[in-house]
């Protein structure tokens, strides 16, 4: 389990964004008392839930590049 400044240091975001994340429910955590804490896990699942694939570059041909004559 990590705190917010562990979170936020392992998702390579401030304590700010993670709060944020907390309050907004957007990621699970557990309240010890009032100590916020994250598994790893979740972070993880945060981070794979939110990964964007990159794009492929469609190759084009010379015609476009063609002169004017």
């Amino acid at each position: 389990m990590l705190n917010v400044a562990e979170a936020a240091e392992r998702l390579g975001a401030g304590e700010r964004f993670v709060r944020r994340l907390i309050s907004e429910r957007r990621i699970a955590f557990v309240k010890v008392g009032r100590h916020v804490r994250l598994a790893e896990s979740v972070l993880d699942a945060y981070v794979l839930a939110n990964t964007v694939p990159p794009v492929t570059a469609r190759r084009r041909g010379r015609a476009s590049y063609r002169r004017a004559a």
